[in-house]
């Protein structure tokens, strides 16, 4: 992703490099962190096939969007290798994020047969023990592990995602070394957005020292290995990116950081969208902001002209330190804290301890402002 992500098209909007559809909300897990909940019939008004399939028609009028087929649990819509097979005909990239526990040699062979490129599985910890405390299921973990040599043997590449709690912040090397052994393609960590159920992790809830720290360890921990580490929802991550490579005399680019390099923070709006199982668009899954309806506004032109799209597009529409920020175009802050924790999703982001060059000169009282007031 070019890094100015802001940067418009000739069509007046930047580039959707990103949709998370969940195309359904039914999931036969209650995880502590989610906003799906067990329940295994469909939701009133799931967006029908034909609807569904309407939809993948727009999709690639927004640009040429990787499309993740996510939930509640994906697998457990009727049609969704159909949808599938529908969005990879039309030459959109479908990766798809089970919960690893409903795959089997039947279905893991329909994903690859449909187009699915890529699965995620979620692991949250190198035992079961205490994966399936997080996921509230017993027996998920060793689910999850069937699940990914399934995938294995149908020749699906995955990767592993892991949601960074206070609890299994000390097991990361672990985790890791799990995913490296499992063969996994990549490994992304997840900062936790409390809200849903995780708004009563409270202890879970990691400090802005504690991000700080983990993110850290991330940006060392880089450098031991090959396979392709990713920190999501931790937008800080490409400030302290910039920051430590500039210590160290390394340049931001494409060779030392890979895509890294080329992406920003939090893409919600800018890069990235989530459309729910009634076809409203949002921001993303934690930030549940209506910013349109597909089932009555052409999803492209949500895309485009969202009212609160064009506000995540503009940084003077930020408040706090956020607006001030030099990182700004490569951090924004996670707008779903900011929404669960400050009550406005256009607050700064709560968990984060840097302070921008402008207020650090104010607080000199040095700065152009100090005179003017």
């Amino acid at each position: 992703m070019h890094p100015h992500a802001h940067n418009q098209n000739d069509k007046g909007f930047p580039p959707l490099r990103l949709i998370a559809w969940e195309v359904t909300r039914s999931c036969n897990l209650a995880c502590k962190h989610c906003r799906a909940e067990a329940h295994l019939e469909p939701y009133p008004g799931e967006l029908s096939t034909d609807e569904a399939k309407a939809l993948i028609d727009t999709f690639p009028e927004t640009g040429d969007p990787v499309i993740i087929f996510t939930g509640g649990e994906p697998l457990l819509r009727k049609d969704i290798f159909e949808l599938v097979s529908y969005a990879d005909a039309k030459g959109l990239r479908c990766v798809m994020a089970p919960n690893g526990t409903l795959i089997n040699p039947e279905n893991a062979k329909k994903m690859k047969e449909s187009g699915i490129q890529r699965c995620s599985i979620s692991i949250d910890a190198p035992t079961a023990e205490e994966h399936d405390e997080f996921r509230g299921v017993p027996g998920s973990f060793k689910a999850a592990m069937q699940g990914i040599e399934y995938l294995k043997e149908a020749g699906i590449p995955f990767q592993i995602n892991t949601t960074v709690t206070k609890h299994n912040m000390g097991m990361f090397k672990d985790i890791f070394h799990l995913a490296e052994d499992l063969g996994s393609v990549a490994w992304h960590i997840f900062l936790l957005v409390p809200t849903g159920r995780a708004a009563e992790l409270g202890a879970e809830v990691i400090s802005a020292e504690e991000y700080e720290e983990v993110l850290n360890w991330f940006y060392d921990f880089r450098k031991t290995t090959d396979m392709h580490l990713k920190a999501t929802c931790a937008p800080h991550y490409y400030r302290i990116m910039r920051q430590r490579a500039k210590e160290e005399g390394v340049e931001v680019n494409r060779e030392n950081f890979g895509l890294d390099a080329m992406s920003r923070g939090c893409l919600g709006g800018t890069g990235f969208c989530f459309i729910s199982h009634t076809g409203q668009v949002q921001p993303c899954g934690y930030l549940d902001l209506d910013c349109g309806q597909t089932k009555e506004t052409p999803f492209p032109e949500i895309w485009a002209k969202s009212p609160r799209f064009l506000q995540f597009r503009d940084q003077k529409e930020y408040e706090g330190k956020c607006g001030v920020c030099e990182y700004h175009r490569v951090c924004g802050g996670c707008r779903a804290r900011a929404m669960t924790m400050n009550g406005n999703y256009m607050a700064e982001e709560p968990l984060c301890t840097y302070q921008p060059k402008k207020l650090r000169r104010e607080a000199k009282g040095d700065g152009p402002e100090a005179g003017e007031k």
